[in-house]
């Protein structure tokens, strides 16, 4: 009896046992032997252990639409940092971009505009810079902005949030603060914002009216950074800690009562510029300190459960997480991103996006295959596809 002659069941669980060098080797037996270990089912404990494959710690399956084969083949070039650089765009006077990815769409703020540019080709990767549409409504420049299936919700300088239907050139903008809105989120029926002039403000996104406010927070520091739990329950707000007030506060999201504050010994100035959930109890946060700090709100609040330092003591203004081993960070020098497995405490891998002017990252956004980055004067990418795959050792 051959081994392709076992049950379905039997035959994935022999497989199980196999590292992704002996899954390779056994596709190259026969053609078989080559339908079988293409399928999904055979890769899915081997992707979980690899950086960026688009396979969550909870076992969700990002990207269903590419064979798990072929991106754990993509994941070995971001852990050796092996990839191709190019600069999609750039403009002649310094900015403070945004930038957010949906599918194959990717989202730039511009000064006041943001614009949505499509991009094609095999995993997404090559850009068009025809713009699809633009959102625009803003007197002065975009601070931050943040999508939901049907909304693109934008925050700006002239205290106004605007809520832009992404479907048609329909918008509904109101002024939500006194000064520049620095921040802002969005989940389910709720609008999470934060300003330089020390407030943070609870909103409702429903149709009737848009814009209604729920609640005001003073909270005696500028705020910039925000973000809405996945259970909706409770929100977190990242301040400047210019006062002698703890600069992470997470606080209810029914009567915005404060819940708990996370950490302590802040030192002055190490403001929290970027807050990043992975699930209702885990969340990520940076700022001006360097450090990204991991918590894990079931086992304390006072005290993150790891941390990376980043090693050039540069600020970092901004990360993204894979939601299971990888995290991509960027900082205040040169454009430069850095690539973090949670399992280390080194970092994994550093890209320079710029060596003429000292530009920081505004903001990072990945897929599978690239990594786009926005700098002061350019948006720029990261392409990990690559031919040829040598299974590691």
């Amino acid at each position: 009896m051959s081994l392709f002659q076992l049950p379905e069941d039997v035959l994935y669980l022999v497989l199980s046992f196999l590292d992704c060098r002996s899954l390779c080797r056994l596709a190259q037996v026969c053609r078989r032997s080559q339908q079988f270990t293409y399928r999904d089912a055979v890769w899915r404990r081997i992707a979980k252990d690899f950086i960026n494959t688009g396979m969550t710690r909870l076992g969700l399956d990002l990207y269903p639409g590419i064979p798990l084969k072929d991106r754990v083949k993509v994941s070995q070039n971001w852990s050796r940092g092996v990839c191709r650089k190019d600069v999609l765009l750039k403009w002649k006077i310094n900015l403070l971009p945004w930038i957010q990815l949906d599918d194959d769409v990717l989202y730039l703020s511009q000064a006041a505009d943001i614009g949505a540019y499509h991009l094609r080709g095999a995993g997404g990767g090559r850009f068009q810079h025809n713009r699809l549409g633009v959102f625009s409504g803003h007197e002065e420049d975009v601070c931050r902005f943040t999508l939901t299936d049907a909304h693109l919700v934008s925050a700006g300088g002239d205290g106004k949030i605007i809520v832009h239907d992404r479907k048609s050139a329909e918008s509904v903008a109101f002024y939500a603060h006194e000064q520049e809105v620095n921040c802002i989120d969005c989940k389910g029926d709720l609008i999470i914002s934060g300003s330089r002039d020390r407030t943070a403000k609870l909103w409702a996104l429903t149709p009737k009216p848009f814009g209604r406010r729920l609640h005001t927070i003073p909270t005696d520091d500028r705020v910039w950074s925000v973000a809405i739990s996945p259970s909706l329950c409770t929100f977190v707000t990242g301040t400047a800690c210019c006062e002698d007030f703890d600069p992470l506060r997470i606080w209810d999201t029914e009567r915005c009562h404060l819940v708990s504050c996370l950490g302590s010994g802040f030192r002055r100035g190490a403001g929290v510029l970027d807050i990043v959930y992975e699930s209702p109890f885990q969340l990520l946060t940076c700022g001006y300190d360097t450090f990204i700090r991991y918590w894990d709100l079931r086992v304390c609040s006072s005290k993150c459960v790891m941390e990376w330092e980043e090693p050039h003591d540069s600020a970092l203004y901004c990360i993204k997480t894979d939601k299971n081993h990888m995290i991509a960070s960027g900082s205040s020098y040169y454009g430069v991103v850095r690539l973090w497995d949670k399992r280390q405490t080194r970092c994994l891998q550093m890209f320079q996006l710029t060596s003429t002017t000292s530009s920081p990252v505004y903001s990072l956004c990945f897929n599978t295959t690239h990594l786009y980055a926005a700098l002061s004067s350019a948006l720029c990418s990261l392409d990990f596809r690559t031919s040829g795959f040598r299974p590691r050792r």
